[in-house]
């Protein structure tokens, strides 16, 4: 059965830098573009950020956390990553991986056919 199982999420300090992790199972990263996006209260699902599959060497970012977050993949752990530096309140939302078989890489929620059950990040000033 395959899962995308987040964590690291919770109530962080506006100066914190919290790094989100995305564990798969039944399902072989390294041969699907992933991406993380995220719900805040009352507004639709955003994208935040696409990492091509393979070896991941193409990433995009929303222009809300350009500079500021990093996405990065281990295929050997078959893990994804969201580095979040200099989180602001506005980045809080429920943040969810998701898993798209198709795509080298790809930005639309629409596209991805796996998804996580999400985690709360909640960013306070």
């Amino acid at each position: 059965q395959v899962q995308l199982v987040e964590s690291g999420g919770g109530l962080v300090q506006a100066v914190g830098s919290p790094r989100l992790s995305c564990a798969a199972s039944a399902l072989p990263i390294d041969s699907y573009a992933m991406g993380w996006f995220r719900q805040a209260p009352w507004k639709p699902r955003e994208f935040v950020a696409p990492i091509s599959r393979g070896g991941g060497s193409t990433t995009y970012y929303a222009d809300s956390v350009k500079g500021r977050f990093t996405i990065s993949r281990d295929n050997v752990k078959n893990t994804v990553y969201l580095q979040m530096n200099s989180l602001k309140p506005e980045d809080t939302a429920v943040y969810y991986c998701a898993a798209d078989p198709r795509n080298y890489y790809v930005t639309a929620s629409y596209e991805y056919l796996y998804w996580g059950k999400g985690t709360q990040v909640t960013g306070s000033s």
